[in-house]
């Protein structure tokens, strides 16, 4: 059984096709990875599995469930958490009480735990939104792992990362895989071989391909149209 799936997903804005019969599935434990260049309809595709963007037609079903015309805040009260391509922290708290109020508890060790797993413990004290980019970034990141969700959707989040970051990140990821679902939206083509189960690839709005980092690597069409190798 799936944990998330879509049926024929569209989404059309005016005389603009920006999703265009998308069917996908994720399988419980498992790190999915969606890429595509720019405009591919990454974000809109996402909005409509969080519950941010109605669809045009087609279905999204979550944990075999129709959740296709719920609001995400039921979504995430079922089990989903996104964390934004935009960081969506509360600048003038601290990490702490961003924290307390993701987990909607102030048990300090709790806090700790989850601000340890993103290398953030010593600045618990420290405003938000005097954090640079990438620890903002992190923050956020701790914010939606912290509230133990079924499925974790991840929106660009080495975006901004140092290259250590990036490398705890994928700590991070590591020891969540098999327990938590992740559905990672991501750039940096080194994080998503490294880290993905397996890729979906969309081009213009629709699906190009789906398989495993060495099937997507093998892929003239996926080559041709994202990855940029050339092949005789």
């Amino acid at each position: 059984m799936t944990i998330l799936s879509t049926d024929k997903l569209n989404r059309v804005f005016g005389s603009l096709t920006a999703v265009r019969d998308v069917s996908l599935s994720v399988d419980p434990g498992e790190v999915h990875a969606l890429i595509g260049p720019n405009g591919a309809g990454k974000s809109t595709l996402v909005g409509m599995i969080a519950g941010r963007i109605p669809p045009t037609s087609g279905r999204v079903v979550f944990d075999g469930k129709d959740v296709t015309s719920l609001p995400a805040h039921r979504r995430m009260q079922m089990g989903m958490a996104y964390t934004f391509q935009i960081t969506a922290i509360y600048a003038r708290l601290t990490l702490f009480d961003n924290l307390a109020l993701a987990l909607d508890d102030r048990d300090p060790a709790r806090v700790a735990a989850a601000l340890d797993r993103v290398g953030l413990t010593e600045r618990s004290d420290q405003l938000a939104g005097d954090l640079s980019y990438g620890h903002q970034r992190l923050l956020e990141i701790a914010m939606g792992v912290a509230q133990a969700p079924r499925l974790l959707i991840l929106d660009e989040p080495t975006q901004g990362l140092a290259e250590s970051e990036i490398a705890g990140f994928g700590d991070l990821v590591r020891s969540l895989r098999g327990t938590t679902t992740i559905l990672l939206i991501e750039h940096n083509m080194n994080v998503v071989m490294e880290l993905a189960d397996r890729i979906t690839v969309l081009e213009t709005g629709e699906v190009l391909a789906t398989g495993t980092p060495d099937q997507i690597r093998a892929n003239l069409a996926v080559q041709d149209a994202y990855l940029g190798t050339t092949h005789a």
